[in-house]
C-alpha cells in the first residue's frame, strides 16, 4: 500500500501539473495574456473577447455533452461517491472526460477551479491501478484517497492539507493503516509538482506576534458568519440547477446560456473568470473599499453559481477561499468594534477564507492546515482553528451538508460523507433470503391446511391468492395451539392470517429490512417481488438478517483498523 501510495502521488503530481499547465496555456491563447499573468488579475481591454470567450466555452462543453449523452448512459461517479456507494471503483474513462469538461470550462473563463478534475483524475487513476492490484474494497477506498491527497497537495503545496483532505472528505475517517499511504502520496506528488513547476499560492500575514484571547471572539464570530454565507451559496447553486431543470431549455444549450451571463458579468471586472487566483492576491495586497467588496463578493457568487448551475464542469473550493477572503476583509471593517482584539485585515482575510471553505466543502481540519501551509504562521492556525470549527459546527447543526453531499441530497441520495455504507446497499433481502418457503392458497379450510402442513413441517406458510398476489402470513403453531386450547375448527383460516400488508423486495437492504422488522414486530416475512405484482420470491427471517448485517459490520470495523 506504501508503495501504491508513492506510485498514486506520483501519477498525481503529474496529472495536477499537466492540468495547471494545459488551462494556463489556454488561458493565453484564448484571452491574449502572458504566461506569468492570472486570468481573474489581468487588465484586458478587449471586451468582445470577455464577453465571447465563455459563450464559446459553452459551446464547445455543450457539443461535448451532447455527444456523451449518446455514447454514455451512465452517471459520472466522482471520489466521495465512489468511495461511499461503490468500494473505491471509479471509471477512469469518466474520469478522464471530468478533467477534460473541467479544463474546457476554467479555460474558456467560466468561473470555477480546477480542484474538481484534480481530484477526479487522480482518484480515478488511483481506483485504476488499485483494481489492476486486485486490492480489497477497505484498501481500494485508501487508494483512492491517496490520489485526492496528492491532487490536493499539489495544487495548493501543501501535503498536509492534501492528507487531511482524503481523511476527511475522501476516506471519510483517519486511521493509523490508512496514514501512511496517504501522507507518503502527498509528499510524492508535491515533490514531483514543486520540481516541475514553481508554486505560488502563498500569503504573507507579516510579522503578526502573538494571538491575544481577545482575537478569539471576532474570529469566532466571523466563522459563524461565512457558514450563513456558505449555506445560502450552497441553495444559491441548487437554486439555478433546479431552474435550469425546470425549463425547456436542452442540456446541450445551456452552458452557453451561462457563458453569457458570465462574459456580462466578466465586462464589470474580470475577476469573476476562472477559479480567481489572480483576483485572490490582488484583493489581499491592498485597501479595498467595502462597496467594492460588497460588488465583488456579489459578482463572484453570482458568476460560479451560474457556471455551476448552467452546465460547466468545476468546483467551489478556489472560489470559496477566494470568496472567504473577500469576507474577511469586509468584517475587518468591525475590528474598531471589539475591544482589545489585535488582527489586521489580511488575517481577518485568512480566517474568512478558511470559514468558508470549511462552509462549503467541508474538512475543518484540513482547511486548518490550508491556512498554516499558505501563511507558515502557527498561532495564526490556532485562531483559524476555533473559526473553522464555529463555522463547521454552524452548517453542520442548521444545514447538515456540504457541496458535494448537498447535491447528493438533491438526486435522492443519503449520504453525507464518504463513509463506506456502499456494502449496506450491497447486502440486499434479494441476498438474504431462502427461496424455498411453504405456500397454500387463499380459502383453503382448516382441515385441509392441517394435511397439508403437519405439525413440525414448517414455521410459516405464505397465503397466495390464484393469480399468485401475496395476501398474508400464516403461522403453523398458532393453528394448532388454537384447535388444541378450544377444539374447535369452525374458525376460518382468515382469522389466523397476519401481516397482509407487510412484506419485504429484493432490492431492499439489511438496515432497511430490519427497520420494517422492528415495525411489524414480526420474526419473519414474506418477500416479493415489487409492490404492484406481490407474487412471492422468497422469504426472510428477522434473526438471519441480524445475525448477517452483524457480521458484515465486524468486518468492516475489523479492515479499517487493520486486524484482516
Amino acid at each position: 500500500m506504501v508503495l501504491a501510495g508513492a506510485i498514486v502521488g506520483l501519477t498525481s503530481g503529474l496529472a495536477v501539473t499537466g492540468m495547471s499547465l494545459v488551462s494556463r496555456e489556454m488561458h493565453s491563447l484564448i484571452f491574449g495574456i502572458s504566461d506569468v499573468e492570472r486570468l481573474s488579475s489581468s487588465q484586458i481591454d478587449d471586451k468582445f473577447l470577455l464577453m465571447a470567450a465563455p459563450v464559446c466555452g459553452g459551446i464547445l462543453l455543450g457539443l461535448l455533452m451532447f455527444v456523451l449523452a449518446k455514447t454514455r448512459k451512465k452517471p459520472m461517479v466522482d471520489p466521495i461517491e465512489a468511495n461511499a456507494l461503490h468500494g473505491g471503483r471509479l471509471s477512469l474513462t469518466d474520469s478522464i472526460i471530468v478533467a477534460i469538461q473541467n479544463l474546457i470550462s476554467n479555460g474558456f473563463g467560466a468561473s470555477v477551479g480546477l480542484e474538481a478534475g484534480y481530484t477526479q483524475l487522480a482518484s480515478g487513476i488511483a481506483s485504476k491501478l488499485g483494481f489492476k492490484l486486485k486490492l480489497r474494497r477497505s484498501d481500494l477506498r485508501v487508494l483512492v484517497g491517496c490520489g485526492a491527497a496528492g491532487a490536493i497537495a499539489a495544487a495548493f503545496n501543501a501535503p498536509l492539507t492534501g492528507a487531511f483532505y482524503a481523511f476527511e472528505l475522501i476516506i471519510g475517517t483517519y486511521t493509523i493503516v490508512s496514514l501512511t499511504p496517504v501522507v507518503v502520496s502527498a509528499l510524492v506528488s508535491n515533490l514531483v509538482a514543486r520540481f516541475l513547476a514553481e508554486g505560488d499560492f502563498i500569503i504573507d500575514v507579516g510579522n503578526f506576534g502573538t494571538v491575544m484571547p481577545a482575537d478569539y471572539v471576532p474570529a469566532i464570530l466571523l466563522g459563524a458568519f461565512c457558514a450563513g454565507i456558505g449555506i445560502l451559496i450552497m441553495q444559491g447553486v441548487a437554486f439555478i440547477e433546479e431552474l435550469a431543470r425546470r425549463s425547456s431549455i436542452a442540456l446541450p444549450l445551456r452552458p452557453a446560456l451561462g457563458g453569457i451571463v458570465v462574459g456580462l458579468l466578466a465586462l464589470i471586472t474580470p475577476q469573476v473568470l476562472s477559479a480567481g487566483h489572480g483576483a485572490l492576491h490582488l484583493n489581499l495586497d491592498r485597501e479595498v473599499a467595502i462597496p467594492i467588496l460588497i460588488g465583488l463578493f456579489l459578482l463572484k457568487s453570482f458568476a460560479s453559481a451560474i457556471s455551476i448551475g448552467s452546465g460547466f464542469r468545476g468546483g467551489l473550493f478556489f472560489a470559496s477561499l477566494f470568496m472567504g477572503a473577500l469576507l474577511g476583509k469586509l468584517f475587518a471593517y468591525s475590528a474598531p468594534y471589539f475591544a482589545h482584539a489585535t488582527l489586521t485585515p489580511i488575517i481577518y482575510a485568512v480566517v474568512g477564507m478558511s470559514s468558508l471553505a470549511v462552509a462549503v466543502i467541508g474538512g475543518p481540519l484540513t482547511m486548518t492546515f490550508l491556512a498554516l501551509e499558505i501563511t507558515g504562521d502557527f498561532p495564526i492556525t490556532v485562531l483559524v482553528l476555533a473559526a473553522v470549527i464555529t463555522s463547521s459546527l454552524v452548517v453542520r447543526s442548521t444545514f447538515g451538508y456540504s457541496f458535494a453531499t448537498w447535491r447528493f441530497h438533491l438526486r435522492g441520495e443519503s449520504i453525507r460523507s464518504a463513509h463506506d455504507v456502499g456494502w449496506i446497499r450491497n447486502l440486499t433481502v434479494d441476498k438474504l433470503m431462502r427461496a424455498d418457503v411453504k405456500t397454500a392458497r387463499t380459502g383453503i379450510t382448516i382441515e385441509q391446511f392441517k394435511a397439508k402442513f403437519p405439525i413440525g413441517s414448517t414455521q410459516r406458510v405464505i397465503l397466495v391468492e390464484d393469480s399468485g398476489k401475496y395476501a398474508g402470513l400464516v403461522l403453523v403453531p398458532d393453528i394448532y395451539a388454537n384447535l388444541t386450547d378450544t377444539g374447535d375448527e369452525s374458525k376460518g383460516l382468515d382469522a389466523f392470517v397476519l401481516y397482509r400488508n407487510d412484506f419485504l423486495t429484493p432490492q431492499m437492504n439489511a438496515k432497511q429490512a430490519a427497520a420494517i422488522f422492528d415495525k411489524t414486530e414480526s420474526e419473519a416475512l414474506a418477500v416479493v417481488n415489487n409492490l404492484v405484482e406481490r407474487t412471492v420470491v422468497g422469504q426472510l427471517s428477522e434473526a438471519h438478517t441480524l445475525r448477517r448485517y452483524s457480521e458484515e459490520l465486524d468486518r468492516r470495523r475489523r479492515e479499517v483498523s487493520g486486524e484482516i
